[in-house]
């Protein structure tokens, strides 16, 4: 277990961590939340050694191993085989684990072929994926990944979701993709007000406590606020009256030594809507056997492809990497041109492009505020500084120079220039890497406003059930369009080749020994005994956690009913009695989750070791 106390962490004035405290205990799987800037990363490099906070200790015990993934690329090996070789830990019986890595490799997206290539053949995006492959193979005790999923496409994130939920060690991890974070983690922990919160479930609980619980600081505050007030006009009117001076002194003493409520400060969002075009028409787009390749001879990524866009279509373009996913959207703007076939544009379709290398085409000397300007040059500063305030660039955060702003903030600026322009089609690869969870909300919720039509590259099957109604869908080397939505295309169709297994668990000693029929009947029959017997005490103690924790939770909602009334009525003695009972309830309630979760894991767990167990005798009668 890490036990993290009192931690205090700061760049010159600006506060990341104040007196911080928490744990990592054993087998939990934390998802770590906050917004860019906040401290994410920091707390990651403070973990591994790689940063010291300014005070308070981070206590990590003796031979307890801690990897993350690099961004770093520094490979040794003559193959992409040996070089995740080199991550196995050795074995006490010496045997052979190479089948491992080749199953993490697999499971990532390389190919038998890859695993004889050179590390230094692949493309960047690649090379991380060997270096995560050789973080999950090295087992460490705790698994440190941010945002894993940036450098994978679809097929790659869906097994990395299964290999995560095996993870028998601690796991933290940071992802702008709430799904995939909600579906793999048993505990939620945010940075928020330069303090760490952790509860047990959800990123959805996280935030509805928080919300919960500044709502009942908001509601103490006023309250107190206007006790305060009255209580300055009383010293005030009465001050000078002989026969009221022991009343005034003695409210005197109650204002100095009661602490002022400072009313919380507003947490920028992004804030913004895409600026839609009217086009009169309900096709925008259409293309006929539309085919390309960069070598005119083949082999083509796209061939022969045939689809429409209306007026209001979402279409989700999905597929695993370097398959032509981006090529098809630079075709659609015009950045490239079609080997054979047609593309049909309407006379009046306005093109609004979010590319992954239009970053990079952001004048590194220029300020967001003239980037900002340079999408739109007739409009006036006035109307960029509004943009750049939408964009969280507000004041003279919109003076700073391209160069030195983070990935996700670069991001914020390119979603800037799109909304300065009209549109009626828009063209988005990979829009939320380098964003953070409450910027993807922001934008999920701009692309379900926009009154146009909508083509996105995406990897988060978050957005594509929320927003994708048609798809075109690249998998086992073609390329066609699905009519409906992701949700059926799993259903009725499903990805090709969507077989890679996470490494195996150790199997059970009796798989290697003959048994007669008899001996099977008996062994079974002592595996059956044991189970009901472990499986139906751990039953019990689980409904009875889950008992108490309906009980906390009916008096826990009575209690909210009683501070909001208290709130109502302006009785401060009464609202912080049942702030302190709600707190309190809170964190019995906290722990009662983590009792239950622990429960339930075992008895998941032991529940399929039983069913290996009685797997096994059957396995070697076969032999």
């Amino acid at each position: 277990m890490i036990q993290v106390s009192d931690i205090v962490k700061a760049y010159g004035q600006q506060v990341l961590f104040d007196k911080v405290s928490f744990s990592i205990n054993s087998g939990e799987r934390i998802g770590l939340v906050g917004r860019n800037g906040h401290g994410k990363t920091t707390l990651f490099k403070m973990l591994l050694g790689e940063e010291h906070p300014d005070g308070g200790i981070i206590r990590i015990p003796n031979d307890y191993s801690i990897a993350h993934l690099s961004q770093h690329i520094h490979f040794t090996q003559d193959t992409i085989l040996k070089e995740g070789c080199t991550s196995l830990k050795p074995t006490e019986d010496g045997r052979d684990e190479t089948y491992r890595v080749k199953t993490v490799l697999h499971g990532l997206g390389f190919s038998a072929k890859d695993l004889g290539r050179h590390p230094h053949e692949l493309s960047g995006g690649f090379q991380v994926r060997l270096n995560l492959a050789k973080v999950l193979i090295s087992e460490p005790n705790l698994l440190l990944l941010d945002e894993p999923t940036n450098y994978l496409d679809i097929v790659s994130s869906r097994w990395l979701n299964r290999f995560l939920l095996s993870w028998k060690n601690e796991l933290m991890l940071i992802t702008h993709d709430r799904a995939f974070m909600d579906s793999v983690i048993t505990h939620t922990m945010g940075i928020h007000r330069c303090k760490i919160r952790k509860v047990s479930g959800s990123t959805l609980k996280f935030y509805q406590q928080v919300l919960q619980e500044e709502e009942v600081f908001e509601k103490t505050r006023i309250n107190d606020e206007k006790k305060r007030k009255e209580t300055e006009q009383f010293i005030n009117r009465f001050r000078a009256q002989a026969t009221k001076a022991r009343a005034v002194q003695s409210r005197v003493k109650s204002l100095l030594k009661k602490e002022k409520l400072e009313k919380l400060s507003k947490i920028k969002t992004l804030d913004f809507e895409f600026n839609a075009s009217p086009l009169a028409g309900k096709c925008l787009l259409k293309a006929e056997d539309l085919s390309f390749s960069f070598n005119l001879e083949g082999p083509f990524l796209i061939d022969k492809l045939n689809f429409s866009v209306g007026k209001n279509d979402r279409i989700g373009i999905i597929g695993k990497n370097g398959k032509g996913k981006t090529t098809l959207l630079n075709l659609l703007a015009g950045e490239l041109s079609p080997s054979t076939g047609t593309l049909r544009r309407h006379p009046d379709l306005k093109i609004a492009y979010f590319g992954q290398t239009n970053i990079n085409r952001l004048d590194l000397n220029k300020t967001v505020e003239q980037e900002i300007l340079d999408a739109r040059p007739d409009q006036n500063r006035k109307a960029a500084r509004s943009i750049c305030g939408a964009m969280m660039f507000d004041g003279d955060k919109a003076l700073k120079k391209i160069e030195v702003l983070s990935g996700g903030e670069r991001s914020r600026v390119l979603l800037g220039k799109l909304i300065v322009s009209p549109a009626n089609l828009l063209l988005l690869d990979e829009p939320t890497n380098h964003l953070d969870m409450e910027s993807v909300d922001s934008l999920i919720e701009a692309i379900d406003a926009f009154d146009g039509a909508v083509m996105i590259v995406t990897h988060s099957e978050m957005i594509l059930r929320a927003m994708a109604k048609r798809l075109i869908v690249f998998d086992d080397n073609q390329v066609k369009m699905f009519e409906g939505a992701y949700q059926d295309f799993l259903g009725r169709l499903g990805w090709k080749n969507e077989n890679a297994p996470v490494p195996d668990v150790e199997r059970n000693p009796l798989k290697n020994k003959a048994a007669n029929r008899k001996d099977i009947r008996r062994i079974r029959a002592e595996i059956l005994s044991e189970r009901s017997r472990i499986l139906g005490t751990l039953e019990k103690k689980i409904a009875a956690v889950e008992s108490a924790i309906m009980e906390l939770e009916k008096s826990l909602d009575q209690e909210t009913q009683f501070l909001l009334e208290a709130s109502q009525n302006q009785d401060g003695d009464s609202i912080r009695k049942r702030s302190k009972s709600i707190f309190e309830s809170r964190k019995k309630i906290e722990a009662l989750f983590s009792e239950f979760e622990e429960l339930t894991v075992e008895y998941e767990n032991k529940g399929r070791t039983f069913e290996e167990k009685l797997k096994e005798p059957l396995q070697s009668d076969r032999i």
